[in-house]
C-alpha cells in the first residue's frame, strides 16, 4: 500500500507560488517545497513573511524540517531557502543541473565570487535518489524541459513537480528559458503521467484562468491525462512541441527573472553587502 504523507500548501498571490510542507505523519518530519522570500520590485525590499508562515506551521504541528526542496531555480520568485536553512538548519537540495544554470547566469550577472559546482547547496540531486524523510522517503525524478536542472519529488503518493505542469486547465511550462527545451518537457511530462493514477499532483503555481475563480494546486495523474489542455493523452510530441513553440513566443520575461536568478543559483542566498554596508542587484541591460 502506498504511504499518504501529510501536505500543506501555502500559496503566494504576488507571484502565483505555491509552497509546500509535505511530512510524515509517523515521525512528524517534513520538508518544504519552493519556498518564497517575499520582494517589492518597486523598492526592492525583501521580507521573510511567507516563510515565516511556513516556521509557524512546523511548530504549530510540532515537526522537525529536515529538507528545504527546490524543484529547479525560479524566475518568478526568489527563493527563502537560506533564510530557513539559517532558521532550522535543514539542508537545501536542489537538481543536479543547477551548474549549467549558475554558469550561464552567473556570467550573465558577473559574479565573480560564484563557482558553478552546486557547493552553495547541500546536496544536488538526479534521477532516482532518494532521501529519508522519517520511515517516508522523498524520490526524485529528473523533469527536465522548463529548464534543463528541473526536478520533481515523489512522496508517498504524492508529487511535487514545480512548473512542469500546471492544473489542467492550464497546461504547461514555458521552455523558452536558457537551456529549455519543449520536447524535453514533452518526455518529462510523460514520465510524471506514467505514475499511478491515483497519485496525487502538486503544482507550483496557478494563474486562476479564465473561467475559474479559486486558486487550486491539487490534481492527479488521472486528471491530467485526461484533461491538460496542452498534454493529454492523445497529444503527439510534434503538436505538443509547435504549440509550447508558438506561445512561448507571445510570452513576456517574469517581472521578477533578474533578481530571482542571481538570488536563487546561491541557494536564496542575498549578496554580500558592499562596502557602505547595503546589498546589491544588478540588472544587466539589454541582456534579456
Amino acid at each position: 500500500m502506498t504511504a499518504v504523507p501529510t501536505v500543506a500548501a501555502f500559496f503566494d498571490p504576488a507571484t502565483h507560488t505555491v509552497s509546500y510542507i509535505v511530512s510524515d505523519p509517523a515521525t512528524r518530519r517534513a520538508a518544504i517545497i519552493d519556498p518564497v522570500l517575499d520582494f517589492t520590485p518597486n523598492n526592492a525590499r525583501t521580507a521573510t513573511r511567507s516563510a515565516d508562515a511556513l516556521l509557524a506551521h512546523l511548530a504549530e504541528h510540532d515537526l522537525t524540517l529536515d529538507w528545504i526542496l527546490e524543484t529547479h531555480a525560479h524566475a518568478d520568485h526568489l527563493s527563502a531557502g537560506n533564510y530557513l536553512r539559517e532558521k532550522t538548519g535543514a539542508h537545501v537540495a536542489i537538481g543536479a543541473g543547477i551548474t549549467a544554470i549558475q554558469d550561464v547566469f552567473g556570467t550573465l550577472f558577473a559574479l565573480d565570487d560564484l563557482v558553478p559546482d552546486g557547493s552553495q547547496f547541500d546536496r544536488l540531486v538526479d534521477e532516482g535518489d532518494r532521501l529519508p524523510l522519517g520511515l517516508l522517503q522523498i524520490e526524485v525524478l529528473h523533469t527536465p524541459g522548463h529548464t534543463p536542472a528541473c526536478v520533481s519529488y515523489v512522496v508517498g503518493d504524492a508529487v511535487f513537480v514545480g512548473d512542469t505542469l500546471f492544473m489542467p486547465d492550464y497546461g504547461t511550462a514555458r521552455c523558452d528559458f536558457p537551456g529549455g527545451n519543449a520536447a524535453m518537457l514533452y518526455a518529462s511530462i510523460r514520465k510524471l503521467l506514467a505514475l499511478p493514477p491515483e497519485f496525487r499532483v502538486f503544482v507550483g503555481h496557478d494563474y486562476l484562468p479564465a473561467g475559474r475563480s479559486t486558486i487550486v494546486w491539487e490534481t492527479t495523474v488521472a486528471q491530467q491525462r485526461q484533461g491538460n489542455v496542452h498534454i493529454h493523452d492523445g497529444i503527439a510530441e510534434a503538436d505538443f512541441v509547435a504549440m509550447r513553440q508558438a506561445r512561448d513566443a507571445t510570452l513576456d520575461a517574469p517581472q521578477l527573472i533578474l533578481p530571482s536568478l542571481q538570488v536563487n543559483i546561491r541557494a536564496g542566498r542575498l549578496p554580500e553587502p558592499d562596502g557602505n554596508g547595503r546589498r546589491y542587484l544588478k540588472l544587466p541591460l539589454d541582456a534579456i
